[in-house]
């Protein structure tokens, strides 16, 4: 605690200082934001009004409280308070498990239940029913282990429907459920349905298992850029049926990994039906999937069909198997051309039967099970694919090639006229609200891939969970290197924003977003328009959220650009109901020709200009002008 002193001295420059607890309210000079205002004064010249929409995402940590934690950090032992720290900082974290539910003696039912710990449940269950619906509904970072749950049961049947549907950054591990299990179901029906970024891992799940069915039915569908983990599933397993139907239909930006899945099974019966169908991008890896198995069936039908892009990568899959019958059909028929890599696929696998039937194209097969019975039917050649894509692109109603562009996402600089009638995207945030952290304490936080044990340890990071994967992505969207021409920068504290920003751009500079969310996923009506610096084209500094425990940005220089404000008005009753900022890209020459905007748009790289909303809590920095 400060010292009397201390709290003297320090209550005598401040404006108010709150009694008996020390407690000083944010309007002390020595606060983070009143720092903050300091350092903003000093660095722009102009006298343009302070943004609110950024100050607002300053620390709120009192000026006590941001010197204690950063003790803390000096001293290593910030990772022993990170729930105080994350609560008065306003972060992400997770909370820590409840303890565990050790006995289980009758049959039940879980409704309306979030954050628990069911390790060692259900362990040695002779028959009997768990049922878990509603769970984890709509919740922000649910939390729950399925750790050891029915171990060496018998007959035993686990239901998971409508499970954490409606999350945001959800967290669940399924650790060795289900091992040496015989008979019984598992079953897992609208599981985690409209989820934002999942992080799910089944490690050991169903392996040494007799004759256990698994089910999933309408597996995260809808789900929003997450990753899912198969590791070891059914290793070992005897006649076990495994059914994934309706698995990531319609999802955004999913990984699924299956490394050992069924790994030394015997009679293993696996089906994959409506797999990642119409999904944006899914990301698929197969892993020394059923290597050496035993008279294994596995079916993958209508599997990636009519998604955009997505990549599949089979490695060692069915390697050293006996007997086993494999049938791709209607698989990786995608709407946009994906990628899939078949490496030692099948390799000294005996009496094996491989059947390729409406195979989808760019498909490499690298040591390819070259004694194997392998037969390609229908197989898409490159050229038919390319000719079926611009045949869709042309003659498509709009519906197919923009499932995964938004409507009013992407839009020409035409569009930004007074009067037009246009769509608007949802441009609501989806990410967890979180606070920017003061310098003085994200200086002396590790932030590198090198230190990725340090930041674990003090966040709380556990292998393979939610947490882990948001901290390694954001270092390697932060570490990668620019792109031609960008200079960018992953910041933590506004003032860390604000120097990349006057670095690039000089101290005579505006951020602007757009003003709230009314009119998303609605009809607007443009109203009056003004062009940035004249609508003359300049240079502007992006940034956009990342995933991580605190705010952090990463910010970038878009060169060739104009910049605008426009009113977005109601088109039945002409009413103001929004500010909209919208950005052009002028040279789009570097693009993907796979980028949303030309699936919306039309022309590829180079040919036209794309321009977008700035979303909420986005933001553009420009000139002033």
């Amino acid at each position: 605690m400060s010292s009397p002193f201390f709290l003297f001295i320090l209550c005598s420059l401040t404006v108010v200082c709150t009694g008996a607890g020390g407690s000083l309210d944010e309007t002390s000079p020595f606060s983070p934001k009143a720092s903050l205002i300091r350092y903003w004064n000093k660095q722009i010249s102009n006298n343009a009004p302070k943004p609110s929409f950024l100050m607002s995402k300053a620390s709120p940590l009192n000026a006590v409280d941001a010197a204690a934690f950063a003790k803390l950090v000096d001293r290593n032992a910030l990772s022993s308070h990170l729930s105080s720290f994350c609560a008065a900082a306003g972060l992400l974290c997770f909370p820590d498990l409840s303890p565990s539910l050790e006995k289980h003696e009758k049959d039940s039912n879980f409704a309306v239940y979030s954050n628990r710990n069911f390790s060692n449940y259900g362990n040695e269950r002779l028959g009997g029913l768990d049922s878990f619906k509603n769970y984890s509904g709509g919740e922000n970072l649910p939390l729950d282990s399925f750790r050891r749950y029915s171990r060496n049961a018998a007959g035993h049947n686990d239901k998971f429907d409508s499970y954490g549907p409606d999350g945001n950054v959800v967290d669940q591990s399924f650790n060795t459920y289900g091992v040496g299990a015989t008979g019984g179901t598992g079953e897992f029906k609208n599981y985690n349905r409209q989820v934002n970024v999942p992080n799910l891992n089944f490690n050991n799940y169903g392996a040494d298992g007799n004759g256990r069915a698994h089910k999933f039915t309408s597996y995260t569908d809808d789900t929003n850029s997450g990753n899912e983990k198969f590791s070891s599933y059914g290793r070992n397993e005897n006649g076990a049926p495994n059914e994934f139907k309706n698995y990531a239909t319609d999802s955004n930006v999913i990984g699924s990994d299956f490394s050992g899945y069924g790994e030394s099974g015997n009679g293993a019966n696996d089906s994959f039906t409506n797999y990642g169908v119409n999904g944006n991008v899914p990301e698929n890896t197969f892993k020394t999937y059923g290597s050496g198995g035993n008279g294994a069936i596995e079916s993958f039908a209508t599997y990636r069909d009519q998604s955009n892009v997505g990549d599949d990568n089979f490695q060692s899959y069915a390697k050293n198997s006996n007997s086993a019958k494999v049938n791709f059909a209607n698989y990786g028929k995608s709407f946009n051309e994906g990628t899939d890599k078949f490496s030692t696929y099948g390799q000294g696998a005996q009496g094996q039967s491989v059947g390729f039937k409406v195979y989808g194209v760019n498909n490499t097969f690298k040591d390819y099970a070259k004694k194997s019975d392998v037969s390609f039917a229908s197989y898409t050649s490159r050229s038919e694919a390319a000719a079926a894509a611009a045949e869709a692109v042309k003659t498509a109603s709009g519906r197919r090639v923009n499932k995964w562009v938004e409507p009013g996402k992407f839009f020409r600089e035409s569009m930004l006229k007074k009067g037009v009638i246009m769509p608007m995207p949802d441009i609501r945030d989806k990410m967890p609200k979180r606070s920017f952290l003061p310098r003085t304490i994200t200086s002396k936080l590790p932030f590198s891939s090198s230190k990725l044990p340090d930041m674990k340890q003090i966040f709380h990071a556990a292998d393979n969970s939610s947490m882990e994967s948001m901290i390694i992505a954001a270092l390697g969207d932060c570490e990668r290197a620019p792109s031609p021409g960008e200079t960018k920068r992953c910041v933590g504290s506004v003032e860390d924003m604000v120097d990349f920003a006057t670095t690039v751009l000089g101290h005579d500079v505006v951020v602007r977003t757009t003003d709230n969310v009314a009119g998303s996923g609605k009809q607007i009506l443009i109203g009056q328009v003004k062009g940035i610096n004249g609508g003359k084209v300049t240079e502007s500094v992006s940034c956009h959220q990342s995933l991580f425990p605190y705010l952090l940005y990463y910010c970038h220089s878009v060169p060739k650009v104009r910049v605008y404000e426009a009113d977005l008005l109601d088109p039945s009753s002409k009413a103001a109901i929004n500010h909209g900022v919208a950005i052009c890209h002028l040279d789009t020459t570097a693009w993907s020709p796979t980028h949303g905007a030309f699936l919306a748009l039309g022309y590829g790289p180079g040919r036209i200009e794309v321009c977008h909303w700035i979303f909420e809590n986005d933001m553009t920095w420009a000139r002033s002008g």
